[in-house]
């Protein structure tokens, strides 16, 4: 964007995305890097008059997002918020004393809410509805784990609020999408993770130990993190982590090793269906909603798209899973559901299935994201919580 007589521009040359700015009469030298430190910026808008740069980040708190402000001429960065809320989309008022966000934390969906220009704590200025089950919330930590290649990745865990000293409870793991993707300690700026969110916070509340896990190849954390080169089609090297996270559940003394389930959409569907197919002795149950599990177009052992693939593993395939799936899925080809429904079947493999006639990848219809959310729900009670 043109402000203040600078052309500022996003660019990555290391290992963090960062905001640039260089006069339009012409510089010499390298472009004014705006928002320096170790951590990516992801959001940002001007001030009325053009001088300054109001911007959302994660220096300082790599598992959430701060307001920062800084001048588009260059010099030091202030950093505007601190502590547990997430603020995201700033917006500067015509006033230029005060920043518009959209706020949220542990147990703040997202919401309206107002920063002071020259820094404080942010305000939510609408109101939540009374019903709302703001104090049953638990705070979700931070847990770092390390693959077994020695890959470090990071997790949210959240801990039932009655979880008694002694006693062993299910557990499970939700797999984000993206894969470019980076879950946080507080609700989610996006449409589906502000509900996974949510949803992680019900099966917490309703007695489950919950890991949210941050595999490589998430943003967030450096390109070094993000630019993996075998994941997916060419190493599926991010299951790993998936793995790791499930046998780090398995050793805590508060969860019952064979009671560990795990669920996602889209490429948390693809690591679903990986988890149960290369490792049912770890995972109990699944829930894999519009994932890949066949890339590429070659039935081929020695081929790395085969290789990479759940379908490759379905044989070792024991445990139940919930497959949910929109028919008009313009991201992840319903034949992709249809041909491992076939797998299961000939394999005796017990498995449920959802379909959404005429329905896309991300559900447009909000009543068939509670049905699904219900039926994920039902399921892993079923097949989890009353597990004999």
């Amino acid at each position: 964007m043109w402000a203040d007589e600078h052309l500022v521009f996003a660019s990555e040359p290391d290992n963090w995305g960062h905001y640039y700015s260089v006069p339009v009469a012409g510089h010499e030298g390298l472009p004014t890097d705006l928002t320096p430190g170790d951590g990516f910026v992801e959001m940002s808008a001007p001030s009325r008059d053009g001088r300054t740069l109001y911007y959302s980040g994660n220096m300082g708190d790599i598992h959430r997002r701060d307001l920062f402000k800084v001048a588009v001429r260059g010099g030091a960065p202030q950093q505007l918020t601190r502590g547990a809320m997430l603020e995201t989309y700033p917006a500067a008022l015509a006033s230029d004393r005060q920043v518009a966000v959209l706020l949220a934390g542990p147990a703040l969906p997202q919401s309206l809410g107002l920063v002071p220009a020259n820094g404080g704590e942010g305000r939510a200025i609408v109101p939540l509805p009374q019903r709302f089950p703001r104090a049953k919330h638990v705070v979700p930590e931070n847990v770092t784990l390390k693959a077994a290649d020695g890959f470090e990745f990071y997790n949210e865990i959240f801990l039932p609020p009655d979880l008694k000293p002694g006693e062993r409870r299910p557990a499970m793991i939700f797999i984000h999408g993206g894969s470019r993707r980076q879950m946080l300690l507080g609700y989610h700026y996006m449409h589906f993770y502000h509900m996974a969110y949510a949803m992680n916070q019900y099966f917490a509340n309703k007695g489950y130990v919950v890991l949210s896990v941050n595999y490589r190849s998430g943003i967030g954390y450096g390109k070094a993190f993000r630019d993996i080169p075998d994941i997916g089609r060419r190493g599926n090297s991010e299951y790993r982590d998936i793995l790791a996270a499930g046998l780090y559940l398995q050793g805590r003394t508060d969860v019952d090793p064979k009671r560990v389930g795990v669920w996602g959409l889209s490429y948390g569907g693809i690591l679903t269906a990986q988890a149960l197919a290369r490792n049912s002795d770890v995972f109990a149950a699944g829930v894999d909603i519009a994932g890949v599990h066949f890339w590429g177009d070659a039935l081929d052992p020695s081929v790395v798209t085969y290789s990479s693939s759940s379908v490759s593993e379905v044989d070792k395939w024991t445990s139940p899973v919930l497959l949910i799936h929109g028919d008009d899925d313009r991201n992840v080809d319903f034949t992709q559901t249809v041909g491992l429904v076939q797998a299961l079947r000939a394999n005796g493999v017990y498995h449920e299935l959802i379909v959404y006639p005429d329905e896309v990848h991300d559900f447009l219809v909000f009543s068939r994201w509670l049905e699904t959310f219900g039926a994920t729900d039902d399921f892993f009670t079923r097949f989890l919580w009353n597990k004999k």
